[in-house]
C-alpha cells in the first residue's frame, strides 16, 4: 500500500502543532489566575495626575506580587485586576530600578502564587511563554546617575505587547522564570531572568523595601590573558580595567587603568558580571582583597566598597 507522503507529512505538522498547542494552553491556564492587569496614577511634572499600567505575577498567597520598577514608577496610588473578576488597591513595597524589578502587595482575595524557576537552566530554543495584560509603556535604561547591567537578560520571541512589562515569562512547566520588561524588536522580548540574585533581589525588596549594593568603581570586560601569566596563574580570563573612577573606592585602593583583576577575595571573576554579583550588600564597607595582573607582576590590593547612591 502507498503512503501519500503529503498526507503523512500534514499528519506529523499536525500532530507536533496539537503537542505545542497542548503544553501552551496548559500552562496559560494554570499561570493566568496568578497575573495581574496593574493600573497606577503618578504626579506629572506638571501636576496633573499620569495614568500607567502594567502587568504583575503573584509570587506568595498572602498578596506580593513581582512587576517592573518602571511600571510602577513614581506611582502614589494603583489597583490590581485578576482574571477571575478580583480587584483591589495596590501598595508599592519596593523598588530597585536598576534590575527593574519591584515588588507590590494586594491585600483580600483568593490569590494563587506562581511558582519560581531558575532562567539559569534555561537553554536555547526552550519553549517560554509570555504572560501578561496588554496596555503600558516602555521602560528606562538609567536609574538617575547610575546604570546597571541586567545579568543574563532573557532573549525571547513570545510576542510582548505594551503593557505586558512585569508580567510573567514562564517555562514549559508553568514555573516563573522572567519578568517581562521590553519589546526588543519585532518579534523579540527582553525578560529580566528569575534566578539566585533576582531572588535576593526580591527578598531584599519585600523585607526592606530596597536592595543595597557595593560600589567599587571601575568599569571593565573580559579579557584573556598573556600566555605566560595564564600558565602561572592556572587561568585564561580576567577583568580589563578600562575606567577608574576618580575618588571611588578602587581609585583610593590603587587600581589602574590596564589592569586584570583575577580574583576577589579568592573568587576567581572573568567578566563584569562575575564581579557585579559580588557586589551586594554583605560586600559595603568590607575589606576585599584582589589580585590584579598588572604588567608581567601580580599584586594583591585592598578595596572597601562603599554603598551604590542612586541619584
Amino acid at each position: 500500500m502507498m503512503i501519500d507522503e503529503g498526507t503523512e507529512q500534514d499528519r506529523r505538522e499536525r500532530e507536533a502543532l496539537d503537542a505545542y498547542s497542548s503544553v501552551v494552553v496548559a500552562v496559560a491556564a494554570a499561570v493566568t489566575p496568578s497575573v495581574a492587569s496593574l493600573k497606577v496614577t503618578r504626579r506629572a511634572r506638571n501636576g496633573r495626575p499620569a495614568d500607567g499600567a502594567g502587568s504583575g505575577v503573584v509570587i506568595t498567597p498572602d498578596g506580593f506580587l513581582l512587576t517592573s520598577a518602571h511600571v510602577v514608577a513614581g506611582a502614589h496610588r494603583g489597583g490590581a485586576l485578576f482574571s477571575d473578576g478580583f480587584e483591589a488597591g495596590l501598595e508599592v513595597v519596593g523598588t530597585d530600578a536598576l534590575s527593574d524589578l519591584a515588588v507590590v502587595r494586594v491585600r483580600g482575595g483568593d490569590l494563587v502564587p506562581a511558582e519560581l524557576g531558575d532562567a539559569d537552566r534555561l537553554r536555547v530554543g526552550q519553549l517560554v511563554i509570555a504572560i501578561g495584560n496588554p496596555m503600558g509603556w516602555s521602560f528606562p535604561t538609567r536609574a538617575g546617575s547610575a546604570s546597571r547591567l541586567v545579568e543574563n537578560v532573557i532573549q525571547t520571541d513570545a510576542a510582548l505587547n505594551p503593557g505586558n512589562s512585569g508580567g510573567a515569562l514562564v517555562d514549559g512547566r508553568g514555573r516563573l522564570v522572567g519578568v517581562n520588561t521590553a519589546v526588543a524588536g519585532i518579534g523579540l522580548g527582553l525578560a529580566v531572568p528569575v534566578n539566585d540574585t533576582t531572588r535576593r533581589i526580591i527578598g531584599a525588596l519585600m523585607s526592606e523595601g530596597r536592595f543595597r549594593r557595593a560600589y567599587v568603581g571601575i568599569a571593565g570586560g573580559r579579557r584573556p590573558l598573556p600566555p605566560r601569566v595564564a600558565r602561572a596563574v592556572g587561568r585564561e580570563h580576567g577583568i580589563e580595567v578600562v575606567e577608574v573612577i576618580a575618588g571611588s573606592p578602587a581609585d583610593r585602593a590603587g587600581l589602574r587603568t590596564a589592569d586584570i583583576v583575577l580574583d576577589v577575595d579568592g573568587v576567581a571573576v572573568e567578566g563584569a558580571d562575575d564581579l557585579q554579583r559580588m557586589m551586594i550588600g554583605d560586600a559595603i564597607d568590607r575589606r576585599l582583597t584582589l589580585r590584579v595582573v598588572r604588567g608581567d607582576r601580580v599584586l594583591q590590593l585592598d578595596v572597601t566598597p562603599a554603598e551604590l547612591v542612586v541619584t
